[in-house]
């Protein structure tokens, strides 16, 4: 992928609804806060931290 993001980036973000840690879903091209069932995605290499951008976990 020509739009790699940062893997330190990755570390140091946090969830800005439970401030918990993510994890990275490398498939989807995505953040994900299980805390708080979302997912917000990576735009070209650039992670969208915004609950109104981010999607709603099934289940």
């Amino acid at each position: 992928m020509a739009n790699q993001t940062d893997p330190k980036l990755l570390e140091t973000l946090v969830c800005p609804v439970t401030r918990s840690t993510l994890s990275y879903n490398a498939d989807k091209q995505e953040l994900v806060s299980k805390a708080a069932g979302l997912a917000f995605p990576i735009r070209n290499g650039i992670p969208v931290m915004l609950v109104d951008e981010a999607r709603k976990l099934d289940g």
